[in-house]
Parts: structure tokens; sequence; C-alpha cells
């Protein structure tokens, strides 16, 4: 199977930064869309920033300019780093994966971390 597993969470002040970090690792052979989802309590859950293997970026509006999606595709790895952030930004963040598993099946699945609660006090 495949697991993520996320860090960087945590508390910070309105206009601080925090960076989040997901690895992805297991039974992978490819990994097409990596990205970052919030959910705040009574919320649904939203794409925040997503990223292909090829480097194509995607926002929700409320964080362009202020969030930036990165990856490092030879250790599987995607990042968020958040900068000004707000109080309106606290939410559990979960990483997503699009993963091809096997060489055989053109199959992709998606996998999600357990997520890491950010928190932006006013």
């Amino acid at each position: 199977q495949v697991q993520l597993v996320e860090s960087g969470g945590g508390l910070v002040q309105a206009g601080g930064s925090l960076r989040l970090s997901c690895a992805a690792s297991g039974r992978i052979f490819s990994i097409n869309t990596m990205g970052w989802y919030r959910q705040a309590p009574g919320k649904q859950r939203e794409l925040v920033a997503a990223t292909t293997s090829g480097g194509t970026t995607n926002y929700a509006d409320s964080v362009k300019g202020r969030f930036t999606i990165s990856r490092d595709n030879a250790k599987n790895t995607v990042y968020l780093q958040m900068n000004s952030l707000k109080p309106e930004d606290t939410a559990v963040y979960y990483c997503n994966a699009n993963v091809r598993q096997s060489h055989l099946f053109y199959v992709y699945d998606d996998y999600w971390g357990q997520g890491t609660q950010v928190t932006v006090s006013s």
C-alpha cells in the first residue's frame, strides 16, 4: 500500500509562516498529482493547492500570493509554504497523492494523509 506522512503543522500568530511537508512511501511506481486540502470545523474539505509531476500548479483563490506548493519528485514529497497566515486559514490540512502502484496497469488511486492541524491566532 501507500502511506502519506505529513508534518509541519502547529500554532502561529496571524501574519506568520508555516511549512508543511508530506512524504509518500510504499508501493509506488509513479505519482501524478500531489496536493493539499483543508477542512475547517463545520465546513467541507477544500482544495488548497496541487501540483502535477510536470510542475503545473493550481491554487485556491483564497491562498494565491500567500501559499506556494512545491515538490521533490525524487523523494515523493510535496511541500506547502504558507506565508501571511490569517485566522481563516485555521483548519486540518490533508495531503493527497494520485498514485500508480504497478508498471503493469495504468491505474491511479487517491491516497490521503492523516491530517495536520494548523491554527492561526489573531
